[in-house]
Order: C-alpha cells, then structure tokens, then sequence
C-alpha cells in the first residue's frame, strides 16, 4: 500500500493535533492509543474522563500522551459557547442553546479545529453522519473555494491482481445524493485537490457515465457533459475526461479506441460519479468483489479537516482516517 504508506510517513514527519469526539468507544481508544505511539497525531478524547480510563484499563492500554477532555466541566466550555453563539446568532442561536450544545463532544471537537485548538477532528464512529457534517459546516465552515461539502473514498489497489494499482479517490459516493451539473463540477474539484494532496500525483479525473463522448443520448450524460465543461473553463490545465464510461477510464487501450483527445489516456485516479447511488454501489463493489481497501468517507470542501467514520468502523479503520486527517491538515 504505497500510498497508504506514504500518508503515514507524511504524518510522522509532520504530526497535528486531532480530536476524537467519541473518546469513550473502545474503538476509539485503541486508535488514540495506536496514533500516539506511532506519532503520527497527537490526540485528544472527549467524553468523561472516569469511564475512558476504565475501558483503557480494561483493554490494557495506557493513555499516556493523549489528552482527555470532559466538554461538560472543561474550563474552555463557556468560552466555546460564546463563539458559537457569536457564529449562529444571526441563525436564533441563544447564549442557553450554545452553552448547552458545547457539552455535546461532537459541537466541542468542531469548535476546537475552529478556534485552533486542534488541526483536525474524527468523528462518527457513534454520530451519525448527517450529525457530523451538520456540526462541522456550522462551526468550521467551507473552504474559500468551495460551494458545497461532499465526500471521497481512497481506495487502495494494491493485490497482485489489480491492473490499476495505488490509491484510487473515489467521488462522492457517501454525502450528495443527487448533484447537479454545478455541484458535480465542485465535487470534480474538490477530488481533484484531494488527490493532489494526499497521493502526491496530479490528479487525472474521469466523469464516469454510462456513456463516452456522447455514445448516448440522455439527460443524464448532458449533466456530466455541462460539469465537464465547468471543470475545464474553471481548471484548464487539469486532465480530465468526461463523459466516459469506467473502462475508458482506467483502461489505457480501450481509451485509446473510444475517446478522441483523451487527456486521462485511461490512466484517472480520480473517478467521480454522477450521483451517490452510482459511487455507493462502485465502491462497494470494487471493495467486496474487486478486493480493494476503502478508506472513508473522507469529507472535503470544509475550511479544516473535519473527518465522518463508519460506524461499523474497526480501530484501524480510525487510524487510518486520523492519518488522512493530519495530511489534510498541513494544506488547511
């Protein structure tokens, strides 16, 4: 897993500070405890400090080097709430409702990225997504160059019998459920950046559809074909191909043959998807059938790195989100 791989060593070279809102989850703790020992993060759990410590104990871990944190009797609580009111009041956000909400670890953990209390934050191992990403835009907010927030898969490629090896973004298979053309363009770009950013490649992107170059007529492709267009006039020197069906995506001989000036050659890293039924249904079967590691939902678009879980996630599952998480970091 070369790419894996190197996130962690980026991380160790360069360890953040990050937050994970459900300290008390036995998961969780033993990926605090994992990321500290590994150095790649310096960690915090929220929760009640009594009940982390005895299921650490009861799993023989030592917190030594996390820090643990109660929002509900933490001496930065009533400062929190004031900015949290000052962020919502033009929302009907009361001071009563803010102080009340920052004893919730998940608002606390937002709150620390958005006051540089933390470089990033973990969350939804017990949260829900729709939770996580609601708290995370209403505290931290979405990047200066992003219009809306959405998500990605790495997808790890790495048996021998993958033709197409490495890490692989997939997008958006776990957040927008149907995005139009300008929305799809946006989750194009913020893909685009991800893979810049945590597989240390250009990113080579690819607007799947059923179709390629027009082979089919439906009001499907057209909104691939208009998100296409809005990527090119917004991003002219990045490589993309749309629309294209997934062989000519990542198939360079079948490229060859279906698609006239191809700027991927079949060779994307970034597959995105034209609605989350078509990503969720791909990732899963490149997952279960294909054999590949899926590392995510990772959120993108957001002014820091905010990051969901599954909640069927295993510890090192959450390691390897906290890894993602600090390389994001050092670009926020």
């Amino acid at each position: 897993m070369k790419a894996l791989n190197n996130i962690f060593k980026r991380a160790e070279a360069d360890p953040r500070a990050i937050v994970l809102a459900e300290g008390e989850d036995p998961r969780i703790i033993e990926a605090a405890v994992t990321a500290t020992s590994r150095g790649i993060a310096r960690t915090t759990l929220l929760g009640n400090v009594d009940a982390i410590q005895a299921k650490a104990a009861e799993q023989g871990l030592s917190l030594e080097g996390i820090t643990l944190i109660d929002p509900a009797n933490s001496a930065e609580t009533e400062r929190y709430a004031q900015e949290l009111y000052r962020l919502r009041e033009a929302k009907g956000m009361t001071l009563g409702k803010a102080a009340e909400l920052m004893t919730d670890p998940l608002h606390y953990a937002q709150m620390m990225v958005h006051l540089d209390d933390a470089d990033g934050s973990v969350c939804g191992a017990v949260y829900t997504t729709g939770d996580t990403v609601r708290a995370a835009i209403q505290i931290i907010g979405m990047a200066p160059n992003s219009s809306m927030i959405s998500s990605f898969f790495l997808m790890m490629l790495c048996e021998p019998f993958h033709e197409l090896k490495g890490g692989v973004i997939f997008s958006d298979c776990g957040l927008v459920i149907d995005p139009d053309a300008k929305q799809l363009a946006q989750i194009a770009m913020s893909a685009s950046d991800s893979a810049r950013n945590l597989l240390s490649e250009e990113p080579k992107v690819a607007m799947l559809s059923f179709s390629t170059s027009g082979s089919a007529k439906h009001s499907a492709v057209d909104k691939v074909v208009e998100a296409t267009a809005l990527v090119k006039e917004q991003l002219p020197d990045l490589a993309i191909d749309g629309d294209v069906q997934l062989d000519a995506a990542i198939v360079a001989e079948i490229a060859e043959r279906k698609v006239k000036a191809s700027e991927t050659h079949g060779r994307a890293n970034v597959l995105i998807f034209p609605n989350l039924e078509a990503g969720n249904i791909g990732y899963k079967l490149a997952e279960r059938i294909g054999k590949a590691d899926a590392i995510g939902p990772i959120l993108q678009g957001l002014k820091k790195p905010a990051n969901d879980l599954s909640r069927g996630c295993s510890a090192n599952d959450v390691v390897n989100v906290i890894a993602i998480t600090v390389v994001q970091s050092h670009n926020a």
